[in-house]
C-alpha cells in the first residue's frame, strides 16, 4: 500500500514540483491550497504525513497543524516557509510540527525528513500493536519499553509466569524489580490470589521472622495477641522477598526450609503451618560473592535460583529513555495540572547521554523536578538538576526551542541557513569533530552532515 501524502500550499507551482518529486519516490501524494482545506481533507481522508506551508491565505499553517493534531495527533506534519523567522519555527515545534524546512527546499534533505518522520510514526505503531498483541495474553501495565534488552526480558516473564517456578530478580537498584514481579504474578494462575510483598532489608531480624511466618501470642515483649505472618497471608498467591541478600543468615536456613517444605512455625508456636506460595525473590548484590563472603547460604541460593532474569540497567536500554520520560512527562504534568508538550533536542539529548546510576528510579525523579520547575511548554536543560546538566550548565547557552522570541531573534540579516550553519559547526566543535556523532545529536543522516560541510568548504 502506497505512503499518502498530503501537500498544503497556495503556491500553485511548488505544489507541482513536491508531487513530481514525491511521485518519483513512489509517494502517492494530494494537494490543497491553505489550512482550512487541509483539516477538511484530514477529516476525510487518512494521511500518512502532511507537508504544509505556514503563510497561506484562508488559514495559515500554525492553526491548522493545531486543528489537525486535535484531530489526528499521530499524525507527522512537517512545515514549510520561505519567511526566515526563528518565531515561526519555534511556534511550530511547540504546536507539534515534526519538522521545519526554509524555501526553497533542499530536496534531499526535504526526503531525509519524510523518510525519518514515517519510520518514527512506524515505530510508534509497531510498539503499540505489540503491546496490544502481548496485552491480549499478557498483563504487562507499568513496563514500558522495546528495546532488545526489554522484549528479551518481556519474552521470558512470558514464558515462565504460568510455572510454578521459584524466580530470582536480578539487577541494580531502581531497575523496575518490582514491577516484574508483579508481571509474574499477575500472569500466573495465582493472580486472583494474593501478592504479598516485603523488604528484607527494611526490617531488624527479630521483627522480620515474625513479619514473615507470624507469632503467637506472648512469644515476645510487645506480643499482646497472635499474629499471621506474610507466608501464611501469601497462601495460593505469591510472595516477594525483595532484597534477600539483606536476610540475616539463620533466617535464611528457615526460608529454606519453606521453601524444602511448604511449611513453617509461627515464632513461639510449636504448631506446623503448611502454605502453598509461590516465592520470587530480588537482590541487587553478586550473590555469588556474598556466599564466598560468608553472608549468604549457598544451598538458599540454589533453591530460589532455579529461574532468573535480569531486570537491565538504563543505560543498557537507552532506545527506552525516551518512551519512559514521556510517560514520566504525562504523568507529573497531569498530577501538577501543567500544559506541557515536550522536551526540546538539547533535553532529550541530555537524558540520552546521562548514564542514569540510580536507573528509571533516577530518571523519575528527574523528569518530576523538571515539571515542577517548567516555565514553558517544553522541558528545557535548565529545568533538570545539575548533575544531570553537567559542570558547564551554568554557563550554557539557552536552549532557542524554549527561549522567548525576543531572546533568540537574530539580525535581519541573517537567514535560517546561516544559523543552520553556525548550529552545525558549533556542534561539531564542541564534538572533537566527529562527524557521526555530531550528526547524530542533530538529527540527521552523517551523509547529510557531510553535504553541509562540504557546502561550507570544511
Amino acid at each position: 500500500m502506497q505512503t499518502k501524502i498530503l501537500i498544503v500550499d497556495d503556491d500553485d507551482t511548488h505544489c507541482r514540483m513536491l508531487q513530481a518529486v514525491l511521485s518519483a519516490e513512489k509517494y502517492e501524494t494530494a494537494t490543497v491550497p491553505d489550512g482550512q482545506a487541509a483539516v477538511e481533507a484530514v477529516v476525510g481522508t487518512f494521511y500518512d504525513l502532511i507537508l504544509m506551508d505556514i503563510r497561506m491565505a484562508r488559514m495559515g499553517g500554525i492553526e491548522a497543524l493545531d486543528k489537525i493534531k486535535t484531530l489526528n495527533p499521530e499524525i507527522p506534519i512537517i512545515m514549510m516557509t520561505a519567511y526566515s523567522s526563528v518565531d515561526s519555527a519555534v511556534k511550530a515545534m511547540k504546536s507539534g510540527a515534526y519538522d521545519y524546512l526554509t524555501k526553497p527546499l533542499d530536496v534531499e534533505e526535504l526526503l531525509l525528513s519524510i523518510e525519518k518522520a514515517l519510520r518514527h510514526t512506524r515505530l510508534e505503531k509497531e510498539n503499540l500493536l505489540l503491546k496490544e498483541q502481548l496485552g491480549s495474553r499478557f498483563d504487562f501495565a507499568n513496563i514500558i519499553g522495546r528495546s532488545k534488552a526489554m522484549k528479551e526480558l518481556l519474552e521470558t516473564v512470558a514464558l515462565v509466569a504460568p510455572t510454578d517456578a521459584t524466580i530470582l530478580i536480578l539487577g541494580e537498584s531502581g531497575t523496575g524489580k518490582e514491577l516484574i514481579a508483579n508481571a509474574i504474578h499477575q500472569n500466573s494462575p495465582r493472580k486472583n490470589h494474593p501478592l504479598i510483598k516485603i523488604n528484607c532489608a527494611a526490617l531488624p531480624e527479630t521483627l522480620l521472622e515474625s513479619e514473615l511466618f507470624g507469632h503467637e501470642k506472648g512469644a515476645f515483649t510487645g506480643a499482646l495477641s497472635a499474629r499471621q505472618g506474610r507466608f501464611q497471608q501469601a497462601d495460593e498467591g505469591t510472595i516477594f522477598l525483595d532484597e534477600i541478600a539483606e536476610m540475616p543468615l539463620p533466617l535464611q536456613s528457615k526460608i529454606l526450609r519453606v521453601l524444602q517444605e511448604r511449611e513453617f512455625q509461627p515464632v513461639g508456636s510449636a504448631k506446623t503451618i503448611k502454605v502453598n506460595t509461590r516465592i520470587v525473590t530480588a537482590t541487587n548484590k553478586n550473590l555469588q560473592e556474598e556466599i564466598r563472603a560468608n553472608r549468604f547460604r549457598e544451598d538458599l541460593y540454589y533453591r530460589i535460583n532455579v529461574v532468573s532474569l535480569t531486570a537491565p540497567a538504563l543505560r543498557e536500554r537507552r532506545d527506552d529513555i525516551p518512551l519512559l520520560a514521556d510517560f514520566f512527562l504525562k504523568r507529573f504534568a497531569e498530577k501538577n495540572k501543567k500544559a506541557l508538550q515536550g522536551f526540546t533536542p538539547k533535553a532529550m539529548d541530555l537524558l540520552m547521554r546521562h548514564d542514569w546510576p540510580g536507573n528509571i528510579r533516577e530518571l523519575e525523579n528527574a523528569i518530576e523536578r523538571a515539571v515542577i520547575m517548567a516555565r514553558g511548554q517544553r522541558i528545557t536543560p535548565e529545568e533538570f538538576p545539575s548533575p544531570l546538566r553537567g559542570p558547564e550548565a551554568d554557563s550554557a547557552e539557552p536552549d532557542v526551542q524554549e527561549a522567548s522570541p525576543q531572546a533568540v531573534d537574530p539580525p535581519v540579516d541573517r537567514s535560517l541557513k546561516q544559523l543552520e550553519k553556525e548550529t552545525i559547526l558549533r556542534t561539531l566543535a564542541e564534538n572533537d569533530g566527529n562527524r557521526t556523532r555530531t550528526a547524530n545529536i542533530l538529527g540527521i543522516s552523517r551523509r547529510t552532515l557531510q553535504l553541509k560541510l562540504k557546502e561550507y568548504g570544511v
